[in-house]
């Protein structure tokens, strides 16, 4: 026999104090330190403590008693539950605030090097409907609130089968979403009917446990040039599962004349990555184009593009700059751009250098990139596509020329030290780092900081309502 559970502690009448990581927010209750997602600094709140460590706590805000001054009103529907857009319910304006704090702190904290004086933050052009592309997963039972299980309305053996977003922190659970904000709004009337048609026609949705179950997930791209891309995976269980698929992409194409580009794959694997997969173009291309400036560039279902395209603009804008900072303008400068993607940021800056050599790990990209260089007329462009560390060794400096500058935009998780040591070997003049996570860009300038010192700092907002902030930093040689 089970022994009964002790019922969590309630803390009443607890006042947010601050902003904390990863869109949360914090107090302190005797010696430890109270994390709550969903609320803002001078929340007057009662607090539900879910889990306790030895100096933190996690909770949730379980009623709130006076709502701070310094609040706005949440845009979403589905906010508070959906793991995305955690400040919403934050105005814009601290949302900046708190982003530039958390560079000069992660910066200083982490990097523990000198730095000049920050440059304030560039706010985004939009603040809805920003993104361009958005991914969706499919289950075959949604996960329910606890306010949900309590309507006695509620009957668990009916089809529960939705296109969602994952809740934080479960691989598992898909909550249904009937609108997102954060793209154009012909993405919602896509993924809503994929829902109704699919289950109209009797498709099962998939399990990620049991790992079966046909309509697995959906992939949403469009551009600024008003094209739209609709990449949806499905998971074959019986050869008859092929037929039903294209019945679903036959009837998506016949309704929803504006996708340029609708692709589908079976796949089997245990995830719902794309890269080692073949697509197949039911309709249409197999990519779309954006524009940024006088420049195309194609983008395929493989390729990495920002996100959000009007910002992307200003982020290379500031790389740009930083590259060509103090550069004498008769002589141009052998670049690198590592991680280069669809090589965006190297045909940005190829007309003021003598030649850009860029570097990316999927082979997909590296065909973009090239393709992207033709269409554009630029010449002076070279892409290799690898490991960065196989690939960027001192041998292939020796072979294609020492570097005066080098940009780098690596993933999430930074550069390998194997990087940052050929790079350090490979002396440029100036490095210019643009990261999407100041953490570990602290983490590498610390590793440069020898050889290199930081100039300028420039955060850009990519992604507002979320505590996710991009930075450039401009390093030279000491």
């Amino acid at each position: 026999m089970s022994k009964n559970r002790k019922p969590n502690t309630i803390l009443e009448n607890i006042r947010i104090e601050a902003i904390a990581s990863e869109g949360k927010c914090l107090f302190h209750h005797n010696d430890m330190v109270v994390f709550v997602p969903f609320c803002v600094p001078g929340d007057v709140v009662d607090v539900e403590i879910l889990k306790k460590k030895h100096r933190y706590a996690e909770g949730r805000v379980v009623r709130f008693i006076s709502k701070s001054e310094v609040r706005a009103e949440p845009f979403c529907k589905h906010f508070g539950i959906c793991g995305g857009c955690k400040w919403q319910n934050l105005p814009y304006e601290e949302q900046l605030k708190a982003k530039q704090q958390q560079v000069f702190d992660q910066l200083t904290r982490i990097g523990k090097v000198e730095l000049p004086t920050f440059q304030p933050i560039l706010g985004s052009v939009k603040t809805q409907e920003y993104r361009n592309k958005l991914e969706f997963g499919c289950c075959n039972r949604r996960w329910f609130t606890k306010e949900e299980l309590q309507d006695e309305s509620l009957n668990l053996a009916d089809d529960h089968s939705a296109i969602g977003f994952h809740i934080t922190g479960a691989f598992d659970k898909i909550y249904p979403i009937e609108s997102c904000k954060l793209m154009d709004d012909l993405h919602n009337k896509i993924r809503n009917e994929i829902c109704r048609y699919a289950k109209s026609i009797g498709m099962t949705f998939y399990d990620v446990k049991a790992q079966h179950g046909l309509l697995r997930n959906l992939m949403f791209r469009n551009s600024n040039t008003g094209e739209w891309m609709l990449l949806i995976q499905f998971h074959y269980d019986e050869p008859s599962d092929d037929a039903l698929a294209k019945q679903l992409m036959q009837h998506i194409a016949e309704q929803f004349p504006q996708i340029s580009s609708l692709i589908y794959v079976d796949n089997q694997k245990g995830n719902d990555t794309i890269g080692d997969l073949q697509l197949t173009t039911f309709k249409g291309t197999d990519f779309i184009y954006e524009t940024m400036e006088d420049l195309k560039f194609k983008v395929g279902p493989k390729s990495f593009y920002q996100t959000n395209t009007d910002q992307a603009y200003h982020l290379y804008c500031v790389a740009r700059d930083f590259v060509f900072r103090d550069t004498d303008s008769d002589l141009k400068p052998l670049v690198y751009d590592l991680y280069t993607g669809t090589g965006t940021i190297a045909n940005f800056v190829a007309r003021r250098a003598s030649k850009v050599i860029g570097i990316e790990y999927v082979p997909e990209a590296i065909e973009d990139a090239k393709v992207n260089s033709k269409i554009n007329g630029i010449e002076n462009t070279a892409f290799y596509a690898g490991d960065m560390r196989k690939i960027l060794t001192d041998e292939f400096i020796h072979t294609h020329g020492q570097p005066d500058i080098i940009i780098t935009d690596p993933p999430r998780a930074g550069m390998h030290p194997d990087v940052i040591n050929v790079i350090l070997n490979a002396a440029p003049a100036s490095i210019v780092y643009v990261s999407c996570n100041p953490a570990t860009q602290a983490r590498d300038l610390a590793l440069l900081d020898g050889e290199y010192r930081v100039e300028a700092v420039q955060p850009v907002d990519m992604f507002p309502h979320t505590p996710h902030v991009e930075n450039v930093v401009l390093l030279k040689r000491r």
